[in-house]
């Protein structure tokens, strides 16, 4: 190479990025517009289906079923929603039951981010038919099914990797929910929290790209305004008030926990108590629903005139109480059942109806406020994503100045239920499939270590153009360390990696070095991470390679599975080893070993 040597890992960078991404992000901006359209036709399918059960007219305008005048009547419009719905499950897909997060997050890390066609089809058209028969339902996890659906559809059009397909799949997720909540922002950290399971330049940008895209779409098609506007916070944040928030977090991670393990009891008692096939689940959960909807209306359908009035000061206790008690049994037994609908919603709902039940006792805001700070304080605590539940609050409303308060009752909503429950609402249905999901990111130890730190050094270095068998054993070596390869292509593979190596730098691709190790794959290099070298030993099943000079071709060491789990032992050592590291003298007093 030219000019001044460079250290053997000036090849690595901070993130891994290459010119796919920019295919992935042109097919995100398709996503987006696609996931705000969908968004539309969604919510204009349940008024359509709302208008049609409980006011026999064919309309697309919204309307609430709380002002019906079927009277009892109305007990039998859930129960008919609920038929349809299981004969679509029954005969069209069974994917549609349920939520849709959970089943985002299975097509992901189970799947390869393969849908099928009919979960795009029958998930919105039995959404729809739940919450427009009055399901005590959002349709933002409907739409992300459904939007994310349309994303692996069109990645499965391309020659992409699994990995790519769930980037578009996200993509879809994440645009369908900006097109039902015009809140681009949290969108794309609800797919960073929960479903990308990474945070990595190829998935973040194209899935901000279609969240981005749709934001911009939804202006069009729907309203530039919040969803749920408030009146704007004008005066000071004091510092009780931040105080208030954490005692709020602390009771809507209590009420998450309450309103999960609800929930799932109803899940069981369906699964393990009830002999009738699951195909009349949502049916006898539409019982449930309709008797609630008797005593109180307004915890029918989506909820949203709900919520505005929750933050915009329009507070009763018979809506209070009526939305603690009756919408969460409602919504905890008919989700239950497996019927179709969404959770953020009747969560936002329920945490603001106790943010407005505790506010007469707390400091003092604008009217609003509290509810508000409940609402981030459930959704985090159920759904394990803090910073989305208060991101989400804000760009609802737009009352930036509540960040503090928002923030801090999310975080502490999360930090209750991370201690006091192993999984969160949308996961726990994964865990009793059989599946286990951490959702712990962290850097790879692998990743922040290179060879060069851990091989074993050879006590005298021999070239790698020596014909002698004898100095080339080992290299590619199986299980135990056997050669397995001819030492002719042995020499060919390593020739041809260090002649690349000897070029002009300038010359070369970005991603030379990860291209040259993959055609090399029975030698390691001083300057490539751990990571990379686990993976080609796992893909060739080595178990002990040989580490080369790329710029001479002399072998400096060797590596084995043994040297490479170091790096895990030090991560481990990193997380578990208690020690103090300075301590403070005070006269007169004979201070402790250090240790």
């Amino acid at each position: 190479m030219k000019g001044t040597a460079l250290p053997s890992n000036a090849h690595l960078r901070d993130f891994n990025a290459d010119p796919r991404m920019l295919l992935l992000s042109l097919l995100g901006a398709m996503l987006g517009c696609a996931g705000a359209v969908l968004a539309w036709m969604l919510l204009h399918l349940i008024y359509a289906a709302t208008n049609l059960f409980y006011y026999q007219r064919l309309s697309w305008n919204f309307a609430s079923p709380a002002h019906n005048t079927l009277g009892w009547l109305a007990v039998l419009v859930p129960v008919a929603g609920g038929v349809v719905i299981g004969v679509m499950a029954r005969f069209g897909s069974d994917k549609i039951r349920g939520h849709g997060m959970p089943e985002a997050i299975e097509a992901i890390l189970m799947q390869g981010a393969r849908i099928h066609p009919r979960v795009a089809l029958f998930k919105p058209l039995s959404a729809a038919v739940a919450i427009g028969s009055g399901g005590p339902f959002g349709a933002e996890g409907p739409i992300i099914m459904t939007a994310g659906s349309v994303g692996s559809l069109l990645g499965q059009l391309f020659h992409l990797t699994d990995a790519e397909r769930t980037t578009l799949l996200v993509a879809g997720a994440a645009a369908g929910m900006t097109g039902v909540f015009s809140t681009p922002l949290a969108a794309v950290l609800l797919a960073v929290e929960l479903l990308l399971f990474e945070w990595r330049p190829r998935s973040f940008i194209p899935v901000a790209i279609a969240a981005t895209t749709a934001g911009v779409l939804r202006r069009y098609l729907l309203a530039a305004d919040p969803l749920f506007p408030m009146p704007l916070l004008n005066q000071p944040m004091h510092p009780g008030a931040i105080v208030a928030a954490l005692g709020l977090g602390v009771l809507g991670g209590a009420a998450a926990l309450l309103l999960s393990r609800a929930v799932y009891a109803s899940e069981d008692l369906f699964e393990h108590h009830l002999p009738v096939h699951w195909m009349w689940w949502p049916a006898i959960g539409g019982v449930v629903i309709g008797l609630g909807g008797l005593i109180f209306p307004r915890a029918l359908g989506t909820g949203y005139d709900v919520i505005a009035s929750l933050i915009g000061g329009d507070q009763t206790w018979r809506l209070i109480l009526g939305v603690l008690v009756v919408k969460s049994l409602i919504w905890s037994f008919s989700l239950g059942s497996g019927t179709s609908g969404g959770i953020l919603a009747p969560l936002l709902m329920i945490g603001g109806a106790l943010g407005a039940l505790v506010a007469p006792f707390l400091p003092a805001l604008q009217a609003g406020a509290w509810p508000l700070v409940g609402m981030a304080a459930v959704l985090s605590g159920a759904i394990g994503c803090p910073l989305t539940s208060a991101v989400l609050s804000v760009e609802l409303t737009h009352n930036y100045a509540l960040m503090l308060p928002l923030l801090a009752g999310a975080v502490t909503a999360h930090a209750f239920t991370v201690l006091f429950q192993r999984r969160s609402i949308l996961t726990e249905r994964l865990s009793r499939r059989g599946h286990h999901l951490s959702r712990e990111y962290s850097v790879d130890p692998l990743e922040s270590m290179i060879v060069s730190q851990i091989m074993q050094a050879d006590v005298v270095a021999s070239r790698t153009e020596s014909t002698s068998p004898d100095g080339l054993e080992g290299i590619g070596g199986g299980h135990g360390g056997q050669g397995n390869l001819s030492s002719d292509r042995v020499r060919e593979e390593v020739d041809a990696v260090v002649a690349c190596l000897e070029r002009d730098e300038e010359e070369m691709p970005t991603s030379a070095m990860a291209a040259l190790a993959a055609s090399a794959e029975l030698v390691a290099f001083p300057g490539e991470t751990l990571r990379t070298l686990a993976e080609r030993m796992a893909t060739g099943r080595l178990s002990v390679v040989r580490v080369i000079d790329p710029a001479s071709g002399t072998q400096l060491g060797r590596v084995t599975l043994e040297d490479i789990l170091l790096a895990r032992i030090r991560s481990h050592e990193r997380e578990n080893r208690l020690e103090r590291v300075r301590s403070i003298r005070l006269p007169f007093i004979r201070p402790r070993d250090a240790s």
